[in-house]
């Protein structure tokens, strides 16, 4: 998300079809960008839903993790004095982007869907010390960083449409006295490229990218990444990105619903410890960041007078909902971590793969199955609106043929009277 001017875009297409991406943006050296041709990506896999908690201790995602550090974000106020640094800025980053970061734009609440309280961010069109929009941005800069391990946040992102920028990433923790690119940066999640706009898909392309280096070195230092379009959207409900960071820096969509997902992008950084080589600057202290921008070279759309170009914005203000950031770590000799001791009230320690049911297929065309190994006694299935829309008894299968496309929840009561509720996508 930071400091860098432009980026090559390399994904896997069965087609190889060759097409135009839009340059990456450069913070703080810079205020230019160039435009370079990628190969755009695919990638398919299913809907999310959120990982229960318990107190043993373990992650059983993958096997060995243990909860060092999480902002679950609860109660009603953001915890700055543990955890978070909020930027106060209008600078565009080095990106041109359109927005002012205040601290009223962050937040703690519920996500009026489901209810889970949550960071909120929220974007803005209005005026401010010579913004025409303005938006927020936080850090665990000072106060949160480590070395290796696991992070994962739970995500609900905006309709990005036209304009906005949502993000999910880190930076080296030494970044203040050595700068960009000899910090490192792992951008975990970003969507509202132009690429996306371009091709209609905003809701479905999203990218994961490193960058290192010893300089900007006129746009040529090094990065690797993935541009993604999905097979289902990725704005309508929450979903979960996971870094799984120890020889390799590997990133996941939806891994809490599917463990044995393959990650979207991937580098290698157990070479050689000199300048240049990966291993030279991801294999140090990271801190974790959280922006929403409004514009920039990234969507294609900048300048104040380009606020119109904004759509997402037309009718009214839009949100990205974080119901938790968690990082876990095996305790092995490579690993460090610096920050807050892990409050015991938080209610969370172990991360589970599955619930006591499991419903494929998920998206579904005109039936789902659920399984475990015991039978439900009742299935219900609602929209987001929270309306029942059918309901069976005693059955491991629902005819789903009826329902209109979208996004629904199903309850599903066991025999001792326990509820689980569980997301899906009706194609």
């Amino acid at each position: 998300m930071a400091n860098k001017p432009f980026y090559i875009e390399y994904s896997f297409y069965p087609n190889n079809i060759l097409t135009i991406i839009i340059m990456k943006h450069f913070k703080k050296l810079f205020l230019f960008s160039f435009l370079l041709f990628t190969f755009h990506g695919a990638f398919a896999q299913s809907y999310p839903y959120k990982s229960p908690a318990s107190t043993s201790g373990t992650d059983n995602v993958r096997t060995g993790y243990h909860l060092v550090w999480a902002d679950e974000f609860n109660g009603t106020t953001l915890d700055e004095t543990n955890n978070w640094v909020v930027e106060l800025n209008g600078g565009g980053g080095g990106n041109n982007e359109m927005e002012y970061y205040k601290r009223e734009n962050i937040t703690v609440g519920a996500e009026p869907v489901s209810g889970a309280n949550c960071l909120i961010i929220t974007a803005k069109k209005e005026n401010y010390l010579g913004s025409v929009c303005t938006s927020g941005r936080l850090k665990t800069f000072s106060k949160m960083y480590f070395t290796h391990g696991k992070i994962e946040a739970r995500i609900k992102l905006p309709h990005t449409a036209n304009g906005l920028w949502p993000a999910f990433w880190m930076m080296g923790e030494d970044y203040a006295s050595v700068g960009w690119p000899k910090c490192g940066e792992m951008d975990i999640m970003e969507m509202g490229n132009t690429n996306g706009i371009n091709a209609g898909t905003q809701d479905k392309y999203f990218s994961g990218w490193c960058h290192w280096g010893e300089s900007w070195n006129g746009g040529a230092y090094p990065n690797t990444g993935t541009a993604v379009t999905n097979s289902y959207g990725l704005q309508d409900d929450f979903h979960l990105f996971t870094v799984i960071w120890g020889d390799t820096i590997s990133m996941y969509l939806d891994l809490d619903k599917y463990p044995n997902n393959k990650p979207y992008n991937t580098l290698a950084i157990n070479g050689a410890d000199v300048a240049g080589n990966s291993a030279h600057y991801f294999n140090l202290p990271f801190y974790v960041i959280f922006n929403l921008a409004i514009g920039g070279n990234f969507t294609g759309i900048t300048g104040n007078s380009n606020i119109g170009k904004i759509t997402a914005l037309a009718n009214g203000d839009a949100n990205m909902y974080v119901d938790y950031v968690r990082v876990y770590q095996r305790g092995v000799s490579t690993e460090t971590y610096t920050g807050p001791a892990l409050s015991p009230g938080t209610g969370v320690s172990e991360v589970k793969a599955d619930d006591e049911y499991r419903i494929y297929p998920n998206p579904a065309n005109d039936h789902i199955t659920i399984e475990a190994n015991n039978q439900p006694t009742r299935v219900i299935i609602l929209n987001m609106a929270g309306q029942e829309m059918l309901s069976v008894s005693n059955k491991n299968s629902v005819d789903t043929s009826m329902l209109p496309s979208g996004n629904y929840l199903v309850k599903i009561t066991d025999s001792n009277g326990k509820v689980e509720t569980h997301q899906m996508t009706k194609k």
